[in-house]
């Protein structure tokens, strides 16, 4: 299973809603995922936007510099946690706190 089919699964993923003449609504989260897999995911979400040092940095980004609302920032947070998620276990490696909020560029060995 690929992380945008883990995402898919949850429900924290996008989803544009158009319909004949509004087609400049803004995408919300699909709630076609797990409800219980999206509920269990909110509080480690909103834990980690406050405490952990680079997902902190992440969600501030979010709101200060995209101008997003607290609840679609925590929804970003879901939905980066369980690509990281994804990543620890395909990879077999432990969380990595500084590749979580860092350019594709720093990340390669």
């Amino acid at each position: 299973m690929t992380a945008k089919q883990w995402v898919a699964m949850a429900g924290p993923d996008p989803r544009q809603h158009q319909s004949g003449t509004s087609v400049d609504k803004p995408a919300r989260i699909s709630k076609a995922g797990n409800k219980y897999l999206r509920k269990a995911l909110y509080m480690p979400a909103l834990s980690a936007a406050r405490t952990e040092e680079h997902v902190r940095g992440y969600y501030q980004h979010l709101i200060e510099d995209r101008h997003l609302k607290k609840i679609q920032a925590v929804c970003a947070v879901m939905r980066k946690l369980l690509h990281a998620i994804h990543g620890m276990l395909s990879n077999q490696t432990d969380f990595d706190a500084a590749r979580f909020y860092s350019a594709p560029a720093e990340i390669a060995p």
